[in-house]
């Protein structure tokens, strides 16, 4: 069906440039002698024989095929010759169409070559007032017939004067998916630096640029200067076959967003991964990750999108390693700004204070073995026991971290209870002295709002509600 679509589109094409080149027997027969007078001066660039028929009601008149003088003025060469016509012309505006529905500025816009004038044709009539966004029987405007012809002096020509590079005919495409078509890489590369959507798709349903003619033919300056990666939009319209292309032909699945065009999103994002999240596209998301996707380019947005979205932050990963808390703790550590989100989004802290040490016990050595091989800590797991908060931040990997860690905690629990392998590890933190006084503060019924104040809650990182425990 499309290539029969195309078919008639052709012929439609064929027939309108062969009855802009040729005037047939039956127009010459339905005009004036005036008229014919008029188009012959046109044809051979007299000037001076145009000024002196400038009157004649023959300016108005049309030919079989809708044409007036000023349609074949428009696709000659020579700019006197349309200054003279628009001059007589004083009863036609610019806008007047031919039995194609073609305006002069469409015509002109096809013959689109520099050196036949077609450049000062289109020029002069955009002065004159021609509407670049007039949209002929093809429901193509100018800058669809710029893209076709590849002009790209023209297309910017267009462009300044208000065209859009987001208008689309009679099948929804764009004038980006014209000029992919035709394999102008230079017209690419313009449109796409102002704005040119590389994902916009047909009634159809089909993506609009045959992407496999797309690559190949758009630099990676262009790209660049776009400030973003077909990729980022392939993920946010959800275009997996687009997609699964890109990811072919080597595009980064990594690429970030220029930072001009992140900041207009208020979660500031930058990876294509956050597009396939953000949309909930599982299918999308699969195939970047597949691909290596990075899921630390957007750590702290990803995390807080996942958790808005309903993922569950008191959730267990038994395959590694088996917690009496919950696992997401133990992976952010040493990211504070990550813990405090957790946090914040009601991770079950008192588990964290859960263990079998109440009675002074050791710790069971025959549960976790910290060993040192080549400067790395290997942990061996007993299957069958599940790893209390104090044997893990009692490790010599993350000991050291054991202080601020629970003291960002404490924050978060009512009664806090130190188990004396806790306490052992927590004397030895320079934050013991500030870890006794939230204990104590923890012990003395405050008012909720000074014991925010006191425990700096006000300068929480991501703000927001408060452990509804504390």
């Amino acid at each position: 069906m499309e290539d029969v679509d195309r078919c008639e589109e052709e012929l439609i094409e064929y027939a309108i440039r062969e009855s802009i080149r040729d005037s047939s027997i039956d127009s010459i027969q339905t005009v004036s002698g005036d008229y014919l007078r008029i188009v012959t001066a046109i044809e051979q660039g007299d000037v001076c024989t145009l000024q002196e028929l400038s009157g004649l009601q023959a300016f108005t008149e049309r030919d079989s095929r809708g044409w007036l003088p000023l349609h074949r003025a428009a696709v000659q060469s020579q700019e006197q010759v349309l200054n003279q016509v628009l001059l007589a012309s004083f009863d036609v505006t610019v806008e007047d169409v031919t039995a194609d529905g073609d305006t002069a500025l469409i015509l002109a816009v096809q013959e689109g070559l520099l050196e036949n004038g077609s450049y000062d044709m289109v020029s002069t009539l955009i002065i004159c007032g021609a509407f670049v966004e007039q949209v002929c029987l093809k429901k193509w405007m100018a800058i669809h017939e710029a893209a076709k012809v590849g002009c790209s002096a023209i297309l910017v020509l267009l462009l300044r004067h208000g065209a859009k590079v987001t208008a689309v005919d009679g099948h929804n495409v764009t004038p980006l998916g014209i000029a992919a078509e035709y394999a102008h890489a230079e017209v690419l590369d313009i449109l796409i630096k102002n704005g040119g959507d590389v994902n916009a798709k047909a009634y159809n349903g089909d993506t609009v640029l045959a992407l496999r003619t797309f690559i190949p033919i758009t630099t990676k300056r262009a790209i660049r200067l776009s400030g973003q990666s077909p990729v980022h939009s392939a993920a946010d319209g959800g275009n997996v076959d687009c997609l699964e292309l890109l990811i072919e032909k080597g595009f980064d699945v990594n690429a970030q967003l220029d930072t001009h065009i992140s900041e207009n999103y208020g979660d500031m994002r930058r990876s294509p991964l956050y597009f396939a999240v953000s949309n909930s596209d599982v299918t999308c998301t699969e195939m970047l990750l597949a691909a290596g996707a990075k899921t630390d380019l957007d750590p702290y947005e990803l995390v807080r999108l996942l958790l808005s979205s309903g993922a569950e932050v008191n959730c267990y990963f038994r395959m590694i390693s088996d917690t009496v808390f919950p696992t997401a703790l133990q992976y952010c550590l040493r990211d504070h700004m990550m813990l405090r989100l957790l946090l914040n989004n009601g991770y079950d802290v008192d588990k964290c204070f859960l263990c079998n040490h109440g009675n002074g016990q050791d710790m069971d050595c025959d549960s976790w073995v910290d060993y040192h091989h080549n400067h790395r800590i290997t942990l061996f797991y007993n299957q069958d026991y599940r790893a209390s908060f104090c044997e893990i931040i009692s490790l010599s990997s993350v000991v050291n971290l054991a202080g601020s860690v629970v003291q960002m905690l404490l924050d978060y629990v009512r009664h806090p209870r130190i188990c004396p392998n806790l306490l052992r590890v927590l004397e030895k933190q320079k934050e013991w002295p500030d870890i006794c006084d939230i204990l104590v503060m923890a012990a003395v019924p405050f008012p909720p709002t000074l014991k925010h104040y006191l425990t700096y809650r006000e300068y929480n990182e991501y703000g927001g509600s408060a452990a509804s425990h504390s």
